[in-house]
């Protein structure tokens, strides 16, 4: 079976970002996917401090939830990574997370990391869809590094109210879509194969 991760970067538990991850595992699920939701501001996670501990196959030094949360991300095919643009960056409850991936740079662990498909979820207030160039190269570039796959990505401008995301009927199709379609490419170990 197929486990897809939704990993939500905003405060906010009911705004646009939490609604079109949900949307997105959603799909996943329809397709046999087991889903799991993860708020990270309902977690704490410090910041990384570049101590280099994991980079020797050992346990991360900080003493907070990543330790815990690096065995469910383990586990998971396919990340969703929901954040909405702050400053034309990423959020900073989603920096922390994404900083502290510097646990899987050594080879012990990049195999844990390898290959896993991903899922871009990016609402914005501004109208302009260059306002989340920076967000989606973030996340391109870091993707590429660790040799994950980006298997999709929707990125909503001008959603300036808590929760309008979901009363668009486009764009939560589309979501629902990238669910179905990111478990479909996705074999038991997330890997991305051509579908036909």
């Amino acid at each position: 079976m197929v486990n897809i991760l939704g990993v939500v970067g905003s405060p906010r538990k009911k705004g646009n970002t939490s609604l079109v991850v949900r949307q997105v595992l959603k799909g996943a699920e329809e397709k046999g996917a087991s889903q799991r939701i993860l708020f990270l501001g309902d977690v704490i996670i410090r910041e990384c401090d570049g101590c280099h501990r994991c980079w020797k196959g050992k346990e991360c030094s900080k003493v907070d939830d990543m330790n815990r949360i690096y065995q469910i991300i383990n586990k998971s095919n396919i990340i969703v990574f929901g954040t909405p643009v702050y400053w034309y960056g990423p959020t900073a409850l989603m920096k922390a997370f994404i900083d502290r991936f510097v646990y899987f740079n050594c080879p012990e662990n990049r195999k844990k990391i390898r290959e896993k498909s991903a899922v871009l979820v990016i609402p914005f207030e501004e109208e302009n869809p260059a306002a989340a160039d920076l967000v989606v190269s973030f996340f391109e570039k870091s993707l590429h590094y660790l040799e994950m796959k980006l298997a999709g990505k929707i990125c909503i401008p001008g959603v300036t109210k808590p929760g309008e995301a979901g009363k668009n009927k486009a764009i939560m199709d589309k979501a629902y879509m990238l669910g179905c379609e990111a478990v479909q490419k996705a074999d038991s170990k997330g890997n991305i194969r051509n579908v036909l």
